[in-house]
């Protein structure tokens, strides 16, 4: 026997992959959050709360309470979602999508009302939770589960109805009180049936049916309407004013930017901007350079998740990166593109920079559940 044979026929040794570029590249983000945080939100929160870190320690709080989930979630095997519970004789990914379900139809009823919008669950002296960022969990997982039970039924439109079916009314009571919410979970649900399906062409019907309902949701209520005027008239409209201050920001950070902490337009000009007109702030501060720089971290990020995608070891585990994968992306396009008026003004924030609690936490457990994924993969060394 030779030695090429002898060594082919030692038993392979496989070992687990654990993607720690997408792990350093999510940490790296929230600090960099919790910094533009602070340097975004220390003067309003001096002058309304006598304290300069006030943001800045309850955002800190769910970053540390939210990466110490994402490193747990990391460790259970992303198949648990879909086993039936001994006691209960149900999947986890069933529960939490009856959950979801359920936390949206109080919030319709007993939310607690912010800005005119009823989107929050009010819990005392931790601020306020908000569902529909957790709904997006169970869009991802309960989506990918529906597909993975029969993927060549997407193959026809058929396949592709009864996926919508399941998801329409989760969606749908996202919809009611948060339209930019329910539209990222609904590219979500559609990515991750576009990656199962052989057949492509009945997407572009889909989309356009989409497009029409999404244009009957826009013009057939007033204030939604209104951000259309907003949009295309942001130097007269009244209501222009925060766009426009933002443009402002833009504009004079220049190449390099004034300095970190160095920006004008925080100081009152641009309402609470370390929400989702932080990456404004952010242009101004830290300029181009610094504005390229986080969106190439956002691109390698979901690099990142592309390649879990295309290495998972089964079906399931690759629709669940996609679909984390579409989440970040759409927000990361969404909200740069209302920051830059590109697109009509609309409530989605920056993912892991803008301040907000109950977002924070639940983008840090999705990440949780693709390095779920990543550490399911063999391989040969």
């Amino acid at each position: 026997m030779t030695r090429t044979e002898r060594e082919q026929g030692k038993k392979k040794k496989f070992h687990s992959y654990y993607d720690y570029s997408l792990l350093f590249l999510t940490l790296f983000l929230v600090c960099f959050g919790l910094v533009m945080i602070f340097s975004t939100s220390s003067y309003n929160a001096s002058r309304n709360f006598s304290n300069p870190y006030y943001y800045l320690e309850k955002q800190a709080i769910f970053a540390v309470m939210g990466t110490i989930l994402m490193i747990i979630v990391s460790k259970i095997d992303y198949h648990f979602y879909i086993k039936p519970l001994p006691i209960l004789h149900m999947k986890p990914v069933t529960l939490l999508y009856i959950l979801c379900m359920l936390l949206q139809t109080y919030v319709l009823f007993f939310g607690k009302e912010i800005n005119g919008a009823k989107r929050w669950i009010n819990l005392g002296s931790l601020g306020g939770f908000q569902p529909s960022e957790l709904s997006k969990i169970a869009v991802i997982l309960f989506t990918a589960y529906i597909v993975n039970l029969a993927p060549r039924r997407l193959d026809k439109f058929k396949g592709f109805l009864r996926v919508v079916a399941f998801m329409a009314p989760l969606i749908l009571l996202v919809l009611i009180p948060n339209f930019s919410t329910a539209l990222v979970m609904g590219c979500i649900m559609i990515a991750i049936a576009f990656v199962a399906s052989r057949k492509k062409l009945y997407f572009i019907v889909s989309g356009i049916f989409a497009a029409g309902i999404g244009t009957l949701f826009v013009f057939g209520v007033s204030y939604r309407s209104t951000r259309i005027d907003v949009w295309r008239n942001v130097e007269t409209h009244p209501k222009g004013y925060q766009i426009l201050q933002g443009l402002y920001a833009i504009a004079s950070g220049g190449l390099f930017g004034r300095g970190l902490g160095e920006s004008m337009q925080k100081l009152g000009f641009i309402p609470e901007s370390h929400n989702d007109m932080i990456f404004a702030v952010v242009c101004e501060e830290l300029g181009l350079f610094g504005a390229v720089s986080l969106i190439m971290l956002f691109v390698l990020l979901v690099w990142r998740l592309f390649v879990i995608a295309i290495n998972s070891p089964d079906l399931y585990g690759g629709l669940i990166a996609a679909g984390v994968l579409t989440h970040i992306a759409v927000q990361v396009l969404l909200n740069i593109a209302v920051v830059t008026n590109t697109i009509p003004s609309t409530g989605i924030p920056l993912p892991f920079i803008s301040y907000g609690g109950s977002s924070l936490t639940v983008l840090l457990i999705e990440m949780g559940i693709a390095l779920s994924v990543s550490n399911q993969i063999k391989y040969e060394r």
